[in-house]
């Protein structure tokens, strides 16, 4: 059992969705390997250094069933983890979560409230923030830049909307599109997010 410090929930608090399905999970974990893929591709032609986060834990507890087998039986993160990514990119620090969705819309019972706060923060200080969604069902990968995410996140808070639709993220999001090398070529959207920045 993984605790985080000051017992943080996921946002909207009243949102809580029953246990992960295994096979779900292993889904998610598939999805964050293709990104990896795509991190170690970008780093070996020297277009960018993006890393997934490791998350600082204080192990508690530990059994040991055998003397050459132990297993950690109770841990608590020492520090609210960020979000999944961060690195860099022309100069801009990239910074986002990843998820792997398994229906027809996002739950915000699956993401937490200091996480897309972080992600704002970073969209605000001149980096490049965002969610990248994988829709199992439809085969299809998007990012939401910081500010939608945002956005939809006060409206939730507003009118309890409790989840962002794959037909929102068609609307506000955009079309990471896949290949082989690199699987997930999402550094070609992050390039349409640093030019609507530009503008700015």
């Amino acid at each position: 059992m993984i605790k985080y410090p000051n017992q943080m929930q996921k946002v909207p608090s009243s949102l809580n969705l029953k246990k992960r399905n295994l096979k779900k999970a292993n889904l998610g974990t598939e999805f964050e390997d293709r990104i990896n893929n795509s991190n170690n591709y970008y780093l070996q032609a020297r277009i960018a250094s993006i890393f997934k986060k490791p998350t600082p834990v204080q192990i508690v507890k530990v059994d040991y069933p055998a003397r050459n087998k132990a297993r950690i039986v109770e841990a608590y993160y020492r520090t609210p983890s960020t979000t999944d990514y961060n690195g860099i990119y022309k100069g801009y620090h990239i910074d986002f979560e990843a998820k792997c969705c398994h229906s027809t819309s996002f739950s915000f019972a699956h993401i937490y409230k200091h996480q897309i706060e972080h992600l704002i923060t970073i969209d605000e200080m001149g980096g490049i923030a965002f969610l990248i969604i994988e829709f199992s069902l439809y085969k299809e990968i998007f990012i939401l830049p910081a500010k939608n995410l945002y956005a939809r996140y006060k409206l939730a808070l507003k009118d309890g909307k409790k989840s962002i639709s794959h037909q929102d993220f068609i609307d506000e999001g955009y079309l990471v599109p896949t290949g082989y090398a690199p699987e997930i070529d999402y550094l070609k959207v992050v390039d349409l997010l640093i030019a609507k920045k530009s503008e700015q």
